[in-house]
């Protein structure tokens, strides 16, 4: 049994171009109301009926890329494939609740709060401690990926509340959450090619 399936190389890199792309088209539809830097990318989903298609198509395949991935990372220990596909579980129902344009939402700020949760777990939950794993399975990689992306959730937290470069501090966590699956395919590719 290989480390990853082909489909979850496919998936893996498929996530931060869909988050990337879905959300630059979103904002780009929506015009100049939309401010990226201090709105946040759910916003989008409470603009016009063509920008809300496009964000919830991006947010349901973006969901679907961290499923397939989960399942094809043969390498990863379970709690951490559980994870990451429960967070692409929790990007899809996002797109059922989605934000209002403006003020808050439990429901919403719950889904969200237990995607980015998971989806920043998962790295510490997949590492192996083992000493011949590939390198984005190791515990200090995963550690450091974890730490990152909480602290990147912290600083999101900050600027939503003072009303400040919120759409800076999520992007930047969202891109982090679909950028280290990839770098954990690519490093069980390269892992397998040398073993």
């Amino acid at each position: 049994m290989g480390y990853v399936t082909w489909w979850a190389v496919v998936s893996s890199g498929a996530a931060p171009v869909l988050l990337v792309g879905g959300s630059t088209t979103a904002a780009v539809l929506e015009g100049p109301s939309y401010n990226p830097v201090r709105q946040t990318i759910s916003v989008l989903a409470a603009g016009g009926p063509t920008v809300y298609w496009v964000f919830t198509a991006m947010v349901v395949a973006l969901g679907v890329c961290h499923l397939a991935t989960a399942t094809g990372l043969r390498a990863a220990r379970l709690a951490g494939r559980l994870a990451l596909g429960a967070g692409g579980l929790c990007a899809i129902i996002l797109a059922f609740v989605p934000a209002p344009k403006s003020g808050g939402s439990f429901s919403h700020g719950s889904v969200v709060t237990v995607g980015f949760t998971l989806l920043a777990l998962w790295p510490v939950l997949a590492a192996d401690r083992r000493p011949l794993v590939p390198w984005g399975l190791r515990l200090k990689p995963s550690i450091a990926a974890t730490s990152l992306m909480a602290l990147c959730a912290a600083w999101f937290l900050v600027e939503d509340q003072m009303r400040g470069v919120a759409g800076v501090a999520e992007r930047t966590v969202t891109i982090l959450q679909a950028l280290w699956p990839v770098v954990v395919v690519i490093s069980c590719l390269r892992y397998a090619r040398r073993a």
